[in-house]
Parts: C-alpha cells; sequence; structure tokens
C-alpha cells in the first residue's frame, strides 16, 4: 500500500532525529526496532513520488523503471537538474504552491523550479538545522548553551529573493540561531544579480569586532571576491575575533574575477584574521546541504551520493570522477533521486567536487535571476 507524503514526511525526520548531530530537539528519538531503514524510505517514496509526480512517471516510463521492477536504491531513476527548468516535478497542486525556489545560472537561462508548501518548507528547515550546527556552530552540531552568534550574511534580504533557496536557509539560520546583530547586507542590482553592500558589510564587520564575540560571515564566492577587492583597495583589514567562522557557497558566472578556491580562502583568512572557512554545497533542486570538512564534501546520513560515467550511466569506481547524482530523503514531494551536472571523486561517504561538466549550463548563487 503506498504511503503518504506526510507519513514518509515523518520518517526522514526520525532518521533526521538520529543523525549524528541530529538530536538537537528535546524529544531525541532512540533506535528501536520500528526505526525507519534508509533504503525502504527511499523505495517507498520511489513509489509515492511515481504515483504523484507526473512528470517522473513519464520519465519513469520511458526508461522501463517503475516500483515494482525497482529492488535497490540505485535502481530508481534519476532526474536531470536542467530538466526542472522544461517540467514541473511536484506532487504540489497550483494552488497548494507557496513558494517556488529557482535555480541560479545566467540571466538568459530560464531557471529550474522546486515548489513548496508549508509542510515541504517545514521540512526542508528541520533538514538544513542540524547539518549546517555541526559544522558552522560547533564540532559535532553541539550548539554552547545561550550562544547565538551574530551572521553577516552579504546576501540580498528575503523580501528583496523570494526564489532563492540559499537566502531561505540563511534566513532560517539568522531566526533560529542568530544573535544581536545579524544582518543581511546585499542588495539586487538594475540586472537582478545580486550585489554586496559594501558601506553596510564595514559597518557590519567594524560592529562585530569591537563586540569581540565570534561572527558567522555567510556569502557566495562571488561576494566575497567584491568584499576582498574593496578591501584590498582601500587598504584595510579585519581581525574577527576568536572562533569566527565564514561560510563560502562557490558561484561566480561572470559576475566577478574567479579564483582558484584555496587562493580565495587563504585571501579570506588574510583579510579577515584567520576565520575558519567552510564551503558549503547546495541547489534549489535540493533539500539537503553538504559541507566540506578535511578536504571532502559530505551530506547528512538522509542524503546519498554516487559518481556515474557521463555517456554509460555506470558507477565510476572510488576516486574516478564521475557525474554526481544525489538521492536526498528530505525531497518528499519532488523526487528524491537528481543526476547534477557537477563532477565529482567519491571518497568513502563524501566527494571531492571538481566542478561543472564540460556541456553543463552554468550555475550559482551569484547570478540569482529574481
Amino acid at each position: 500500500m503506498t504511503q503518504s507524503h506526510s507519513s514518509l514526511a515523518d520518517q526522514v525526520r526520525t532518521l533526521i532525529r538520529l543523525s549524528p548531530g541530529g538530536a538537537t530537539a528535546p524529544d531525541v528519538v532512540q533506535p528501536s526496532p520500528g526505526t525507519p531503514d534508509w533504503e525502504s524510505v527511499a523505495l517507498s517514496l520511489f513509489e509515492l513520488q511515481y504515483a504523484t509526480v507526473p512528470a517522473y512517471r513519464l520519465l519513469c516510463d520511458a526508461r522501463g523503471r517503475r516500483p515494482g521492477s525497482v529492488r535497490s536504491w540505485r535502481e530508481i531513476p534519476t532526474v536531470p537538474t536542467q530538466a526542472f527548468q522544461e517540467l514541473e516535478f511536484t506532487a504540489l497542486a497550483p494552488e497548494a504552491r507557496i513558494r517556488v525556489f529557482h535555480s541560479s545560472g545566467t540571466t538568459a537561462q530560464r531557471p529550474s523550479r522546486h515548489y513548496h508548501h508549508a509542510e515541504s518548507l517545514a521540512l526542508y528547515e528541520d533538514s538544513l538545522r542540524p547539518w549546517f550546527a555541526a559544522h558552522l556552530l560547533a564540532p559535532g552540531g553541539s550548539v554552547p548553551t545561550g550562544w547565538r552568534p551574530r551572521c553577516l550574511a552579504l546576501t540580498p534580504p528575503p523580501a528583496d529573493a523570494p526564489h532563492s533557496s540559499l537566502v531561505h536557509m540563511l534566513e532560517v539560520v539568522i531566526r533560529d540561531f542568530g544573535g544581536s546583530g545579524s544582518v543581511f547586507t546585499g542588495h539586487v542590482g538594475d540586472d537582478g544579480a545580486w550585489e554586496l553592500g559594501l558601506d553596510t558589510t564595514l559597518e557590519a564587520l567594524e560592529s562585530a569586532c569591537e563586540a569581540g564575540a565570534p561572527i558567522l560571515v555567510l556569502g557566495t564566492a562571488f561576494l566575497f571576491v567584491h568584499l576582498l577587492d574593496a578591501l584590498s583597495a582601500r587598504e584595510r583589514s579585519f581581525r574577527l575575533p576568536a572562533g569566527s567562522r565564514v561560510m563560502e557557497t562557490g558561484g561566480y558566472k561572470g559576475r566577478s574575477r574567479s579564483l582558484p578556491r584555496a587562493e580565495l580562502h587563504a585571501a579570506l583568512r588574510e583579510r579577515l584574521g584567520g576565520p575558519d572557512v567552510i564551503p558549503e554545497y547546495g541547489m534549489s533542486e535540493l533539500s539537503s546541504q553538504a559541507y566540506e570538512s578535511n578536504g571532502l564534501f559530505r551530506f547528512p546520513t538522509w542524503v546519498r551520493i554516487r559518481t556515474v560515467h557521463p555517456e554509460t550511466g555506470l558507477d565510476t569506481a572510488e576516486g574516478e570522477p564521475g557525474l554526481l547524482r544525489i538521492h536526498d530523503l528530505a525531497n518528499v514531494w519532488s523526487v528524491a533521486a537528481l543526476e547534477t551536472g557537477d563532477l565529482g571523486r567519491r571518497r568513502g561517504d563524501g566527494f571531492v567536487l571538481l566542478g561543472r561538466a564540460a556541456d553543463a549550463e552554468p550555475r550559482g548563487c551569484s547570478r540569482m535571476t529574481l
């Protein structure tokens, strides 16, 4: 019998609470004989999404993959993220959709669309909180009692970027974790692209240094390059309080000069007084994010990854490059199995991000079209 979206969402929440760093709520769930099994949830979710997402059912039928014939999560058909530009991969009726997240490619592209209603947004937020806390607040997601860091988001505020999953994520972070003085400092330019609010950003950095408490600085690579260029031109630097961290989400797309990641991070540490720089990997079509630690990106345990050969679709060996496929169980009302246009090398439960495939459209939050 096909389960409902809400019942599967509850099972995903259980997996989230049982994950490392996920037991941050008072109602900590302990493993029991009835604890959901990841693959069982994945297969049940495939059955439900096949039945309720018409565009996905067409794709599955074209590939000859139906719930009765799929025995493993690896056999579940994946949807290329580019397909979200042309088709609506959602189980939500038009009148139920209260939010749509757009991809952030070049302004000439039609964006991908990931539709949400109140319940799917709630699951999105349940998914992002523990993994963000584990990497940006404290090791293992153990947040010091009463500590709410000042958050400086270099992006536009939510009202100016209503279709950005990144901005919604930062809104949740500031609402649930942020302390006094947390602020969005970016704005939207005349061409619809994001721009750095330099004066507001400098004022916020100065205020944070005077306060002396650790802060979080959150933004895209493009916005950080503009901040670095402005600091260099003014011959300025800051020494952020000890324990401060920077979250960098990638993305240039012609909006600034591009820097190799190591060079960008080294420059940020030099100009900002040595904070840890933690890269984040996410996209509008997902409900979960990966963070880099010790050279590897890792998703939380309710997400699994594969790397496949771009021509054969067969799994590549560990350490060999391949297209990144992501199976995100938090995508309950959309499709859980996605094929990105990104290349990576899988290493254990993590991956090294190599960049976009040669024929993939450029993407990145620095080029958000509103």
